[in-house]
């Protein structure tokens, strides 16, 4: 029988004073009853409208229906058959406003907890489900991925499926690209995203660290050393800033730095001796997700004022509804409508407050939203010892610099269409390097839409 609730099976959490001050998961997942009780809530649409809203076409309604059965080894089947992360998708994807958007049960009441059922599957087949990775046979032909990161591991684990040698270059020391650089260790374990990359290793795809491409090998030696086409995954990581007096002050980071420090560098652990500044004071400029990351990690940094400073309304806040709940849950302050204007300094060259101003909401800007406009006279100092600016990122130009023929827009993204090819014959690209910053899903159907286009290139060549 349906379960007709309008409302989700709640998920356990922890509580918000006390998740504030460490680094564990904050949401702690369904047990197996819970999640049999919230898989009856799907009604098994036979037009299937969640699986349009999902950019990597997971099976959904599918896995749910084994997922009430209690056949969890089935669902994770059927998920895996085209998501490779189920795990990190299942913690980080805005179903929201993706496939749980789309939900039938969400027209009268709360959508069926998609996600939260995908996290369960991916959960349970980790602990209890234990197979020998099956290798493809090898169809002799060779390809080169350019960062591991969501685009780039999904692009390489569908590639491998279909027998290709992937050899994927990293950059940093570890893989998983923002995965672990950038998301924080309470969203989503670092332990979740070496699984799920130790699967693709074991599925034959190597792994090269340490790899920054454009200084340590170009995209033309690539093709010299044999490999027939490449894919640049390589993100959107050079932080933007807003050219405001004081941006250079000791005590101001950008959002990808300072996330980088916690959870790269692992500054979280006290038996690590990361450079880190021990900030009482914080201010986070910005609204997105990243914005939260930030401003929900200084808290866990020991903290005690931590604000969020954006220059629009709570309505116009970009980031996902339940990040910004569970900020407000542990304590962030929100000064919206609000913008800076300069960072003040001590005798140091240290932060030792942000001068603001307060905004309105005027006419729709060419995005549609309403311009913010700043109030005359309305100037007042925030006391803070601690700025991290939080308004977006670019891809680093340093591939697209070294490469001919590789055309980029005025945002330094490379260009590329629909199926992924740039204008650089062999050459594709996808992910933030071709949208600027954008959710991690999004990045996973481009390198699923990368990877197909790559086959029939090789195997037209081939013919």
């Amino acid at each position: 029988m349906p379960n007709m609730s309008l409302k989700k099976v709640a998920i356990p959490e922890q509580d918000p004073k006390v998740r504030a001050r460490n680094f564990q998961e904050v949401s702690l997942g369904y047990t197996k009853e819970m999640a049999m009780e919230e898989a009856a809530r799907c009604l098994g649409c036979k037009h299937k409208p969640c699986v349009s809203g999902c950019p990597v076409n997971v099976r959904i309604p599918e896995f749910i229906a084994k997922v009430a059965e209690g056949d969890f080894e089935a669902a994770y089947d059927i998920i895996k058959s085209t998501n490779f992360l189920p795990a990190v998708c299942g913690r980080v994807c805005p179903q929201e406003s993706q496939c749980e958007s789309k939900c039938v049960r969400g027209i009268k009441g709360e959508p069926v907890g998609i996600g939260r059922l995908e996290r369960f599957v991916a959960d349970y087949a980790m602990e209890n489900i234990h197979r020998e990775a099956q290798k493809p046979q090898i169809n002799g032909h060779k390809v080169a991925v350019i960062g591991s990161g969501p685009a780039g591991l999904t692009c390489a684990g569908d590639l491998a499926q279909r027998g290709y040698q992937v050899t994927i270059f990293e950059a940093f020391h570890v893989a998983g690209g923002v995965l672990v650089y950038g998301i924080p260790q309470f969203r989503l374990p670092k332990e979740i995203v070496e699984k799920e990359v130790e699967t693709l290793r074991a599925q034959g795809v190597e792994i090269m660290t340490n790899m920054v491409m454009g200084k340590v090998l170009s995209i033309d030696e690539l093709f010299e050393m044999g490999y027939e086409a490449v894919f640049v995954g390589s993100g959107a990581g050079l932080p933007n800033f807003m050219g405001i007096e004081g941006e250079a002050l000791v005590g101001v980071y950008s959002a990808n730095e300072y996330l980088t420090r916690i959870n790269l560098m692992k500054a979280y652990k006290e038996d690590y001796a990361t450079p880190m500044r021990k900030s009482k004071n914080v201010a986070v400029v910005g609204g997105g997700n990243v914005a939260m990351d930030a401003a929900r990690s200084a808290l866990r940094m020991g903290a005690d004022n931590v604000y969020i400073v954006y220059r629009r309304s709570l309505d116009e806040l970009p980031a996902r509804k339940e990040e910004v709940h569970h900020a407000m849950e542990e304590g962030v302050q929100f000064k919206l409508l609000n913008n800076p204007v300069r960072i003040l300094g001590d005798e140091h060259g240290q932060v030792k407050a942000m001068e603001c101003i307060e905004m309105q909401l005027g006419e729709p800007d060419a995005s549609g939203r309403r311009r913010p406009v700043p109030v005359e006279g309305s100037n007042f100092t925030l006391d803070v010892d601690t700025v991290i600016i939080s308004i977006g990122t670019s891809p680093n130009p340093l591939i697209s610099s070294t490469t001919n023929g590789l055309e980029t827009n005025k945002w330094g993204c490379l260009v590329a269409d629909e199926h992924m090819k740039t204008t650089r014959e062999g050459v594709y690209a996808g992910g933030d390097a071709v949208t600027g910053a954008a959710t991690v899903i999004l990045a996973m159907g481009a390198g699923k839409t990368a990877a197909e286009s790559i086959d029939q290139y090789i195997k037209s060549k081939a013919n």
